[in-house]
């Protein structure tokens, strides 16, 4: 016989059901996913900035990088999100977070630290995105 459950047990595992949240890979690859769409938010809300950014970094035409990098982050965040070919929507979320970690280490000169607009911080979401491909 099973205990019983109150409604709000019930309903969060429901959520943890439809996310496939099970392990700790299946929490990475949910927030994986989750990360891309703040970005998404600044390239609708300061496409102009965007622009300039995708320039100095050398990515020509600005405005292909600026559409494939929209294109991409919606994807790739819904499929890391709900567990729709995982394992390939984190392998290519983990190629463009290089390309984003050298975009953004040539736009900086070389500075490390985030919050000088350094490298590390795609670099990390890279690696975990590739940690999700190895383990799905």
């Amino acid at each position: 016989m099973q205990p019983a459950t109150s409604a709000g047990e019930t309903d969060v595992q429901a959520i943890l059901d439809i996310f496939g949240l099970e392990t700790g890979i299946d929490w990475l690859r949910v927030l994986c996913g989750l990360f891309l769409f703040p970005h998404l938010v600044v390239k609708f809300q300061s496409r102009a900035f965007v622009k300039g950014f995708f320039e100095q970094a050398g990515l020509k035409p600005p405005m292909f990088w600026l559409y494939a990098a929209l294109a991409v982050e919606i994807v790739t965040g819904v499929c890391l999100i709900f567990d729709i070919y995982a394992e390939r929507a984190a392998i290519v979320t983990g190629v463009f977070l290089l390309v984003a970690s050298w975009a953004s280490w040539r736009v900086s000169k070389g500075k490390w630290m985030w919050n000088f607009g350094g490298a590390e911080y795609p670099l990390f979401w890279a690696l975990c995105c590739f940690i999700v491909a190895s383990a799905v």
